[in-house]
């Protein structure tokens, strides 16, 4: 969303203040908490097409609608709805249309739940009047890029000029992707190093459990995962892997001087974004911006920056966990509560790095390459397979969330959310897997029944 109209903060005099920004996420465990994001792709239930932005059953409509139907603030750029608020919530659009709703940070996720099913609910009422559905899945399964309608967004106008310049799938990845995310907190600098390096460590486990993607141009691409291969292709400069996680001397500095030597995508000033001509952050930071002569970044810029780099774990002032293909509505908390149930108990995360931390970063990077194809079944350093380490993982995941014990209504703890993760590695077939089975065996070689068996539907979680 663009920044909020305010007075313009004034200028970064120093690296510690960019360092400080960091700081500033510090929370004591009981202030910790978890928000989901997640991504979904809307289509015309009459004919599966895309929803375009404008007309009458459009994106635009379908903004307007559920802000006066159920009281959400609208966000505008350039006289359009783009966006809508409530509280800690939002409604945002990525590119091509898919719809993302922020979640706001909770304490259980019993509360994440009881969000995603009120936000289906309202959003369920919406299409319904205008004839239009959303998926949940991690690539878009049918159409082409070039029927893929673009929103009127000016940060996506300069993106789309940059980013093919570096990544020959970068327009397939803002256009024809959908994630899910799970955004958590550290109380320190030495806690968000423990958990960044285990975060990244395990993203291709992750990526492999929720894989979701197995479809492009309306045919099996030989994939588990096309969204994670699709960012593989985007930009390394700002996507992938971060070696320097795992080094001793990692910390809130090193993380800074890496976003410093990114390059720019944007700066916004007056209301517009404006192409950076991919000069990297520290040329900006030090008043030698071509386009701003003199001028130097304030504290706005640079949070503006750090959103603008698309690494597997990204730091804020929280983590995001951005590894896993969206999938449907019964699916959507098994993500943050496996890694709430990681990171927050300290058992469970020291458990967890102790099987992967022998990991060379070849072979750390060899694993984030062949995990896109091969999924659950691919092979880990050491011996045995993604799926063997996926159940051990899930068993600390499970330990650390009933050592929580935050129960629910019925008397159920968290740990029943992994519930569908552990039939998809006790069985080695994840959702892609299951995809390609009914496309071979019941769709009849036609991925259409895609659109109507991962249509989102207001989902209860089951208390077993």
């Amino acid at each position: 969303m663009p920044p909020k109209n305010k007075t313009m903060p004034p200028p970064v005099e120093s690296k510690d203040e960019l360092i400080a920004w960091f700081h500033e996420g510090n929370k004591p465990r009981q202030e910790w908490r978890v928000g989901t994001e997640h991504e979904k792709f809307g289509f015309r239930k009459k004919d599966l097409t895309p929803i375009p932005y404008e007309g009458e059953r459009g994106i635009h409509a379908l903004l307007l609608t559920m802000g006066e139907k159920f009281a959400w603030e609208m966000v505008l750029e350039a006289g359009l709805p783009i966006a809508l608020v409530k509280g800690a919530a939002g409604i945002t659009l990525e590119p091509g249309g898919q719809l993302e709703l922020s979640g706001a940070p909770l304490k259980t996720i019993h509360e994440t739940q009881d969000e995603i099913n009120e936000h289906l609910q309202q959003l369920g009422a919406v299409c319904r009047d205008l004839d239009i559905a959303f998926l949940g899945i991690g690539a878009q399964p049918k159409w082409p890029f070039a029927k893929i309608p673009w929103m009127p967004k000016g940060r996506y106008r300069v993106m789309r000029e940059y980013l093919p310049q570096r990544g020959r799938l970068s327009l397939d990845m803002m256009a024809r992707t959908a994630t899910v995310q799970a955004n958590l907190d550290y109380a320190d600098e030495a806690d968000m190093v423990r958990k960044f390096r285990l975060a990244l460590a395990i993203q291709p486990v992750v990526t492999a459990l929720f894989a979701n993607s197995p479809f492009i141009d309306g045919k099996p691409n030989d994939y588990r995962s096309y969204r994670a291969h699709i960012w593989h292709h985007t930009d390394p400069d700002r996507c992938g892997m971060l070696p320097f996680v795992f080094e001793d001397a990692f910390g809130f500095e090193r993380y800074m001087e890496y976003a410093l030597s990114v390059p720019m995508l944007f700066y916004y000033r007056h209301g517009v974004y404006h192409p950076a001509g991919g000069v990297p952050f520290a040329e900006f930071f030090a008043g030698r911006l071509p386009a701003l002569p003199g001028e130097r970044p304030t504290i706005d810029d640079w949070a503006m920056h750090l959103s603008t780099l698309f690494p597997d774990v990204r730091l804020k002032r929280y983590l995001e966990t951005r590894g896993a293909d969206a999938g449907n509505s019964a699916t959507l908390c098994a993500l943050p509560a496996l890694w709430k149930g990681l990171l927050y108990d300290d058992d469970a995360l020291e458990g967890a790095w102790e099987r992967v931390a022998a990991w060379s970063m070849e072979e750390r990077v060899q694993l984030h390459r062949d995990v896109p194809r091969w999924g659950l079944g691919t092979p880990i350093p050491g011996g045995g397979t993604v799926r063997q380490l996926a159940l051990e993982l899930l068993d600390l995941a499970r330990d650390g969330l009933q050592t929580h014990n935050a129960r629910n209504a019925n008397g159920c703890d968290e740990s029943i959310y992994l519930k569908v993760l552990y039939q998809w590695a006790e069985s080695g077939l994840s959702p892609a897997d299951r995809l390609l089975k009914a496309f071979h065996e019941r769709w009849g070689g036609r991925v259409d029944s895609v659109f109507l068996e991962e249509e989102f539907e207001s989902f209860y979680g089951v208390c077993s």
